[in-house]
């Protein structure tokens, strides 16, 4: 289909009600109209437009599934990026009429700033691993209430018994003599933790499996102290390396730069950002403190950076976890294993 034959349509979706406008191929507004119901109707009523349109919609939750469904009666499906699009729709009138027309409007002038949209398998797969971290902080949840029950009623561990979680600890915890109501709350947390525990080994199994026939993540665990999560977790939020024109973007992309305030020749440098997955950038900073424990180059560097100094040992680590995420993209990249030399 030719430019001229194009029609722009920009939608503002939502689970009850979605709103869309339609520009022609001069960028004249056809129509905008608000759809009641799902936003599967919403698909159905753009396949009855008589030619394919180009579309666009905003990233938020389920996007995927949108862009699946439009992806069948569609010319061609933009996501835009949420935040980036926030910069430029930096407007106090705001409702879904404007903003669907915004959207139709930057798509016409080719100015949507594009999110990434993975395929099923790969969404799918980055939701059990945000759920088996999910899982993971239940657990901990869990065991803290328990060490409160004890600390409540003054009861300290022996020593004798060992680790708290191992399974001479765990037997003693279930024995030991609880006043009032803390033994049932005791009972409880234990048959919480024990459910939690095998939630966790249900999902490990299952990312395990899915990570054998990924060779990136066999790949990535070559970098002493990176583990079988913090690679799948990379190799499954990056999803396509070549995305990423530079290697530094991967940084960004996961949070690990700092905020920039800079103006003439003053230059600010705050906290990290944090955007992007906080499980991918929590998984990184603890890789890191086990790459720098096993790794000499990546030792040197966290000394290089802390210049000895125990105050500046998170920002240390923070900015071996931004070298770790580079290093690993170029790994994917490249297809080579890790090299110390070249780190």
């Amino acid at each position: 289909m030719s430019n001229s034959d194009c029609l722009f349509v920009g939608l503002d979706v939502h689970q009850r009600t979605s709103t869309c406008c339609v520009l022609d191929a001069h960028g004249r507004e056809v129509e905008t109209r608000s759809i009641q119901g799902h936003w599967t109707k919403m698909v159905r009523n753009l396949a009855s437009l008589g030619k394919p349109p180009v579309v666009v919609f905003e990233a938020s939750v389920g996007y995927g599934a949108i862009h699946d469904a439009l992806a069948g009666c569609c010319e061609r499906v933009v996501v835009a990026h949420p935040k980036r699009l926030r910069l430029i729709f930096n407007t106090k009138r705001k409702n879904d009429r404007v903003d669907a027309r915004k959207l139709a409007k930057l798509l016409y002038l080719d100015e949507v700033p594009e999110a990434h949209v993975p395929t099923v398998d790969v969404r799918q797969w980055r939701q059990l691993i945000e759920q088996r971290r999910r899982t993971i902080e239940k657990r901990t949840r869990c065991k803290n209430g328990l060490k409160a029950v004890l600390r409540g009623e003054g009861i300290v561990k022996p020593r004798a018994v060992g680790g708290q979680w191992t399974k001479r600890g765990r037997a003693w915890l279930a024995e030991v003599e609880l006043p009032g109501h803390s033994a049932l709350r005791r009972d409880l947390l234990i048959e919480e933790l024990d459910h939690l525990g095998r939630q966790v080994r249900r999902l490990t199994d299952e990312l395990d499996r899915i990570a054998e026939g990924h060779p990136g993540v066999a790949l990535l665990m070559t970098i002493p102290g990176v583990g079988p999560r913090t690679a799948e977790a990379i190799v499954a939020f990056v999803d396509e390396p070549h995305r990423f024109a530079k290697t530094r973007g991967v940084g960004a992309y996961l949070g690990l730069v700092p905020e920039q305030d800079a103006s003439a020749h003053v230059n600010r440098l705050g906290h990290i950002t944090k955007e992007g997955p906080a499980t991918a950038r929590k998984l990184l900073v603890e890789a890191a403190w086990r790459s720098v424990a096993r790794c000499p180059a990546m030792a040197a560097a966290f000394r290089r950076i802390g210049g000895g100094r125990r105050d500046r040992r998170k920002q240390a680590i923070v900015a071996i976890a931004h070298k770790l995420s580079r290093t690993m993209l170029a790994m994917l990249k490249s297809g080579e294993v890790y090299c110390p030399a070249a780190a």
